[in-house]
């Protein structure tokens, strides 16, 4: 016999009997799985053995396959024999231990919840804005095509379309002109007052809308407000005072608003609304004033945050829902609820809001 064959013969037996023994001492399921990896394994001791096959001869190779497989067979016969022993010690220590009374209330009394960041940030809005005269409105997830875009002057053709990439729905049985989609804005809700409603109105919603973005700062499910306020004589004026109030209420007072010019398809003119940044002006001493700190990660040091977006409601849009474009005019609003709350928190990825890690939630 070739001294590989005996080699590897002597190691079998020898592994024989500590395998055995392994398995005996073996009092949890975690032990006996981790004597077993320490012969079956990717390190084990047959799997040492193995490589030394390539150096016995091939006449003796098919004897000493037969050795290694038996071996094998044994100690998986050993562990599953093993396991069966501890599964049974467990069940009969269940068994025979003292009885309890699985009615009796726990020791330690459970935590009691709260609602979450987004949820409390969004309610204290909504009621900003009811406490300033707005009435509150809600519609569906789901909508028309029409509702979502067209009547709020993006026509299918429209360059600004592609700003925003859709989840859409397919309805069986539906009409094939009409598409579906999960609502990229809550602006559906002012198509659907206004197209129901005479002026004067003034609506404020809030909740879910959905566009194909995932990133730290963007999420394919997050939550607006929307608001507007439609009747005769309404100006730009208006439009800022109430935001002002809005801001003032929401941050405290004082708090600085400025007004910077930008585009949106459904208004006109529009605005991007930025306040004073509340981490320069909560970290700075009373002395110095509320000036922007170079050191300021949250503003860049700019000393503005940008909370919202805004303008008049475009003439287009009062005739696709029926109202008197000369008679009456009026305004928008709308905002990221995610944003507010990871600017009022502290929060560095928009992620955060939706994993739902308790550990997380518990901090707010």
């Amino acid at each position: 016999m070739s001294d590989a064959a005996a080699e590897i013969e002597a190691g079998l037996r020898a592994l024989g009997e500590r395998f055995r023994e392994a398995f005996a001492r073996a009092a949890t399921e975690q032990d006996l799985r981790n004597a077993k990896a320490e012969v079956l394994g990717k390190s084990g001791d047959l799997t040492k053995l193995l490589k030394l096959m390539g150096k016995v001869p091939a006449e003796q190779k098919k004897s000493i396959g037969e050795q290694v497989n038996a071996v094998k067979a044994d100690v998986e016969s050993a562990f599953d024999a093993r396991l069966g022993q501890l599964a049974r010690a467990l069940r009969e220590a269940d068994l025979t231990a003292r009885p309890f009374d699985l009615t009796l209330p726990g020791r330690v009394p459970a935590p009691r919840g709260h609602l979450h960041p987004v949820t409390r940030v969004k309610d204290e809005i909504l009621d900003i804005f009811r406490s300033l005269g707005f009435e509150i409105s809600w519609g569906p997830e789901i909508d028309l095509e029409a509702n979502n875009f067209e009547k709020l002057g993006f026509p299918p053709d429209h360059p600004a379309t592609d700003m925003q990439d859709s989840f859409w729905v397919t309805v069986e049985g539906g009409r094939p002109d009409a598409r579906v989609l999960l609502r990229t804005h809550t602006s559906t809700v002012q198509v659907r007052e206004m197209s129901t409603h005479t002026p004067p109105m003034a609506i404020v919603s809030g909740g879910p809308v959905y566009r194909r973005d995932d990133d730290v700062t963007h999420s394919p499910m997050f939550h607006q407000i929307e608001g507007f306020l439609v009747a005769e004589r309404v100006s730009f004026a208006e439009l800022k005072g109430v935001l002002t109030a809005f801001a003032e209420r929401l941050y405290g007072p004082g708090t600085p608003v400025r007004f910077r010019p930008s585009y949106f398809p459904f208004v006109e003119p529009g605005a991007e609304v930025d306040v004073g940044c509340v981490f320069c002006h909560a970290d700075s001493e009373p002395a110095a004033g509320r000036g922007p700190r170079a050191s300021c990660r949250v503003c860049k040091a700019t000393g503005w945050l940008e909370i919202l977006g805004c303008g008049m409601i475009h003439p287009a849009v009062f005739e696709h829902c029926g109202i008197d474009a000369e008679k009456y005019t009026g305004f928008a609003f709308g905002m990221g609820v995610e944003r507010v709350a990871m600017l009022r928190y502290g929060i560095p990825d928009i992620r955060l809001l939706f994993e739902n890690d308790p550990r997380f939630l518990a901090q707010f």
